[in-house]
């Protein structure tokens, strides 16, 4: 049985110190900095199971380990967050020092480690481990393993700043739109939409500098390329087109008369300027019918 009061530590007066979580029970009695940011009413609840999510704010290596292995066991979501290593062993091996990271613990067997950077975990296990929360000389230490082939990733806390376990339900599969193949599509359906003439004799048509999206001719019968952008691009893509014009006009004729058209919803001023000074053309177009 455990009771919880409010204090507030350091003084008397709403300036002179801050509020606290006092816990006592049976087996511990401490008191808690609240986090910045954080009414106390939240803390509160931040310590209780609702609706099927548990979370934590500065738990103890202990309580952080429990609410992990449960949610393990129950097959929820599990984050952690807080200053770690993180040593990997299997087909490689690799070292990471420690720092602050974010780790998440899916019910599919995958782990994920992410820094403050980027949008690549630094390290990871795929689906079908088993993980494992334990405490190692009064440290969090979380482990993915998996036997075929054999590796493990082990995260070992020096403290733990936040874990939580969601039921988390998500039925839903990605429905990916506005797609290239999608924009690739729109254009062999239409031709007219990059220009009235048009007519498209090849898809993927290799090149000495790689595939071009869509080959064809004008109405004067000069070579056509198009290179498809989903979204807004930049001068990388015009090199790109430039690069595929130069290698058709080598691999045909040496007269041949090769048109080179950038197709996508927009491009930057530099791309702008850089298709003007090459001699290519841009279509604004989308992969949806906008």
């Amino acid at each position: 049985m455990s009771t919880r009061s409010w204090a507030r530590s350091g003084g008397s007066t709403p300036s002179a110190g801050r509020w606290c979580i006092s816990t006592t029970s049976a087996a511990f009695k401490r008191e808690r900095a609240l986090p910045r940011g954080v009414r106390d009413d939240e803390a509160v609840e931040a310590t209780h199971p609702t609706d099927g999510v548990r979370t934590r704010v500065n738990p103890t290596a202990s309580e952080a380990a429990e609410l992990a292995s449960d949610g393990v066991d129950r097959g929820a979501l599990v984050t952690l967050f807080g200053r770690c290593t993180v040593d990997y062993e299997g087909r490689a091996a690799s070292e990471l020092g420690l720092g602050d990271r974010h780790v998440m613990l899916k019910p599919d067997g995958a782990a994920l480690v992410h820094t403050d950077e980027g949008q690549q975990p630094v390290n990871w296990q795929p689906p079908g481990c088993e993980h494992d929360c334990r405490i190692d000389d009064q440290h969090l230490v979380v482990e993915s393993h998996r036997s075929s082939p054999e590796e493990s990733l082990v995260i070992r806390f020096s403290s733990v700043a936040h874990a939580a376990a969601f039921a988390a339900d998500d039925p839903e599969s990605l429905d990916v739109v506005g797609t290239e193949a999608d924009l690739k599509e729109r254009i062999l359906s239409s031709p007219e939409l990059v220009e009235s003439g048009f007519r498209p004799l090849a898809t993927e048509r290799e090149t000495p500098a790689g595939a071009v999206d869509i080959y064809g001719e004008d109405r004067d019968g000069r070579t056509v390329v198009l290179e498809l952008k989903r979204r807004r691009v930049g001068p990388d893509a015009v090199g790109q087109l430039s690069r595929y014009v130069e290698a058709l006009q080598r691999d045909l004729h040496a007269d041949a008369d090769v048109r080179g058209i950038l197709v996508a919803p927009s491009v930057t001023e530099r791309a702008e300027a850089l298709l003007a000074e090459k001699g290519l053309e841009f279509v604004s177009l989308t992969p949806q019918g906008k």
